[in-house]
């Protein structure tokens, strides 16, 4: 119980909780509602950072939700041409994640990470679809232990202007497992090979780490 209240937070968070700490102090000397609004925001800030334990389902034959937030889109696309995937069909399916989810993103299935890379770009509104080829965004591209190609993209929104990633090319992941975050409201893109059953529908809410997207 004590941990679903106070959940432990992303060391992203700790220097930004410090400042709100420190804000409210001061502001709580001088004017009795800004200091309110000061720890109102430093609380926030604690729950957006929030990174709870999840538990995966086990089975690589499934593809969990790399992030918590709403399905905004389910279309079929050539793969990245930053991957050098652009002749390859693929299954993307987005999530939204507004300023109230938790932030913290992980691997849909186990596997080798092949390539990261990184393109800078611009801050649109994440919940539109070009958001996926003009922001800001990470790429993963994760072999799995079958040989398929799965991407993960972490896309900066109109508000996030930092994406966060903690493995490297080469490293073993197991399902679930964290890979980093992107801080204030963004979008994370699933993509893979053919599928057999896709399970989320528009408008779904998913959580990172447990809910099922696909069985491959």
């Amino acid at each position: 119980m004590f941990d679903t209240i106070f959940p432990k937070i992303h060391k992203e968070g700790y220097k930004f909780l410090a400042i709100g700490i420190i804000l409210s102090l001061i502001l709580i000397n001088f004017n009795n509602f800004l200091g309110l609004l000061a720890i109102l925001l430093t609380i926030w800030v604690y729950f957006f950072f929030r990174d709870p334990e999840r538990i995966s389902i086990g089975n690589d034959n499934f593809l969990v939700s790399p992030a918590d937030g709403v399905v905004s889109e389910i279309n079929e696309i050539q793969g990245p041409s930053e991957l050098g995937l652009e002749n390859k069909k693929f299954t993307r399916v987005s999530i939204f994640m507004n300023v109230f989810n938790c932030h913290v993103n992980r691997i849909p299935t186990s596997g080798q990470i092949e390539k990261l890379f990184y393109k800078p770009g611009k801050f649109l509104n994440a919940t539109l679809n070009k958001a996926s080829e003009e922001n800001e965004r990470h790429y993963y591209q994760l072999k799995d232990k079958t040989n398929k190609t799965i991407i993960i993209v972490q896309i900066a929104g109109l508000i996030a202007r930092r994406i966060v990633c903690e493995v490297q090319e080469g490293q073993n992941l197991s399902q679930g497992d964290r890979i980093g975050m992107i801080r204030f409201g963004s979008r994370v893109d699933v993509i893979f090979e053919s599928s057999k059953q896709i399970f989320v529908k528009l408008g779904q809410n998913v959580i990172a780490g447990e809910s099922l997207i696909a069985e491959l």
